[in-house]
């Protein structure tokens, strides 16, 4: 151990976009309950090539006790991480954007519809607990079904939400209600609305929703509409209802 450069995070500044994941050839950093960590002091040559990616300036290089920069260790280590299949907070598609609309994502006449997604990712296994674009925000979690059913999504539901999309049939429901729970502990929804489709593996949806909701302790709004496969309207849900009856996370 010796003084030397490193890098620093600092947590509570960090949402876990993972920008800086992508910048560090060494893969020294990883993407941890929605954090950026460092993985091993060896990996990290101290050089902050990760610095300029951070969005909010979370990161900086300090001078500490630290184990060496083994570039070897280091080679090895990204060698070995290619070789496997990449987290999603390590591929370039699944970095967290807001987007700027322009227009209303209604649909005037003679204009082109507008859409009405306001940031990136959407899918939940993707969007980290911490995103800003969740922060105090209309949560609107939606199987993924959903909208090859609503022709009107973007202007009836879109608008003003910040969107998360899963599967509760093929998806691993424990892991969507735990992470449905830290994003709403960590981000204190104004209100929560889930779109299901009326097929009954599809109540698992609400079910998990619903769950995590309580977990978090939150007293913020649930709605919950019901898709009709052959029409595409949505039906209000009374919450804990029995169609969900039975469905667990």
């Amino acid at each position: 151990m010796s003084k030397r450069l490193i890098v620093r995070i600092d947590e509570e500044e960090c949402d876990g976009c993972g920008q800086c994941v992508l910048a560090c050839a060494e893969e020294a950093l990883q993407i941890v309950d929605g954090k950026a960590r460092l993985v091993s002091e060896v990996y990290c040559d101290g050089l902050g090539a990760c610095l300029g990616e951070c969005p909010r300036g979370a990161l900086t290089i300090e001078e500490r006790e630290a184990a060496a920069f083994d570039e070897e260790a280091a080679r090895s280590h990204a060698e070995k991480k290619a070789k496997r299949e990449p987290l999603p907070c390590g591929c370039p598609g699944s970095a967290i954007k807001t987007l700027k609309r322009h227009g209303s994502p209604a649909c005037e006449s003679g204009t082109a519809p507008v859409s009405g997604l306001s940031h990136w990712p959407v899918q939940l296994a993707l969007v980290t607990p911490g995103a800003p674009f969740l922060c105090e925000a209309d949560i609107l979690v939606c199987a993924d079904c959903v909208p090859f059913a609503v022709p009107d999504l973007h202007s009836r539901y879109l608008a003003g939400r910040a969107v998360l999309v899963g599967c509760p049939k093929l998806d691993d429901r424990a892991h969507y209600r735990e992470k449905l729970e830290a994003i709403f502990k960590q981000t204190n929804p104004r209100g929560i609305t889930v779109l299901r489709m009326e097929v009954p593996c599809c109540g698992a949806m609400a079910h998990v929703v619903a769950a995590a909701r309580e977990k978090a302790a939150l007293d913020c709004p649930l709605d919950i509409e019901v898709v009709g496969i052959e029409d595409g309207r949505a039906t209000p849900q009374a919450v804990g209802s029995e169609t969900d009856a039975g469905v667990t996370a």
